[in-house]
């Protein structure tokens, strides 16, 4: 509960003081009850940009315990008085019209986007030599949260599958609960104790040393159960790295199968907590894609320019920009 008050207080705090803006655009439910204030408080249009729906997340009681039957009701309550949506992809906006009472017309699909400049291939391997990767060999990159959601627990279990002439990179952090730290630790030293090669980077790293770990890395991968967008994807895409990736939610509106990387069907749950219903499936299939492209460099390289080309057509900061200025414009300001 103390995160779920903190950021009610932080809400009522920025009400506080004299909002002379045209309008409030807040994104996630830990800023809606702002935009709610303000709307009610100072009579402007209301934008809210969803990155993820709570109800789509029951995993995240773990770790709000009663705080998350309040983020159902902040999200559920701006959402439906908000003068505009954005979703940040088509199955976002489907699923925002099929959980709540919202107006499809007030619902406009803008994805994501990235800075290009800071996002792209780099020659510097220093965070390898930091974190103890060979960079005479090719390796496999993972980059998420800790949490169910990013699907570590598929990852791991896939590992027993892969060929062994490759090392793995687990940038992982932030577990969502001691518990599930501990869930993943415990995964890893089994892991470790089937194969060597495996680096487990227990931190958040910033922006430069990801870029250095995607530009240096054979493959990205990506095994999520829910995403609705999925940026770790498109980070990767800008450095020219090839992508391995479920194909759920948004991941299949970035990540062109056979042309940017290969998609990976994923049997689950149509509801949440989308669980797989064959995870075991789901490991195979992730590994065998995995080794058919590390075998293939000439592949992995088209992939990587294709991806790059993508980004920088689809998904750079001045399209996305742009699409946001008119969707204001629309609006009584």
């Amino acid at each position: 509960l103390r995160s779920a008050f903190g950021a009610v207080r932080r809400c009522v705090d920025f009400n506080t003081t004299n909002i002379n803006d045209d309008l409030v655009h807040c994104h996630t439910w830990y800023t809606h009850f702002g935009g709610i204030l303000a709307k009610k408080n100072y009579g402007i249009p209301l934008v809210i940009t969803v990155h993820s729906l709570e109800p789509l997340r029951p995993w995240k009681r773990e770790q709000l315990a009663g705080g998350y039957d309040f983020s159902l009701w902040v999200e559920k309550t701006a959402l439906e008085m908000a003068d505009a949506v954005i979703a940040v992809s088509g199955e976002t906006k489907r699923d925002i019209e099929r959980l709540f009472n919202v107006d499809p017309a007030r619902v406009r699909v803008i994805h994501n986007g990235i800075d290009l400049d800071q996002y792209r291939k780099v020659d510097s391997i220093a965070a390898l030599k930091r974190y103890g990767i060979d960079p005479n060999k090719p390796y496999l990159l993972f980059v998420g949260r800790i949490t169910r959601q990013k699907g570590f627990q598929h990852l791991i279990r896939a590992i027993q599958y892969m060929d062994r002439d490759f090392q793995i990179v687990l940038c992982a952090a932030a577990p969502d609960t001691p518990g599930m730290a501990e869930e993943m630790k415990n995964a890893v030293e089994r892991a470790k104790a089937q194969r060597r090669g495996i680096i487990w980077i227990d931190d958040m790293v910033d922006q430069k040393t990801a870029c250095e770990l995607y530009s240096q890395a054979a493959i990205f991968i990506c095994p999520s159960i829910y995403e609705p967008f999925g940026i770790i994807n498109l980070e990767a895409m800008a450095c020219e790295t090839a992508v391995v990736a479920s194909a759920v939610g948004g991941i299949k509106e970035v990540v062109v199968d056979g042309e940017t990387g290969f998609l990976i069907p994923l049997d689950r749950l149509n509801e949440s907590p989308f669980e797989a219903t064959n995870p075991e499936k789901f490991a195979r299939d992730l590994a065998a894609r995995v080794n058919e492209l590390m075998k293939n460099p000439q592949l992995r390289e088209r992939f990587g320019k294709a991806g790059r080309k993508r980004a920088e057509e689809n998904f750079s900061w001045s399209t996305i920009a742009a699409k946001t200025k008119a969707l204001y414009e629309t609006l009584k300001l």
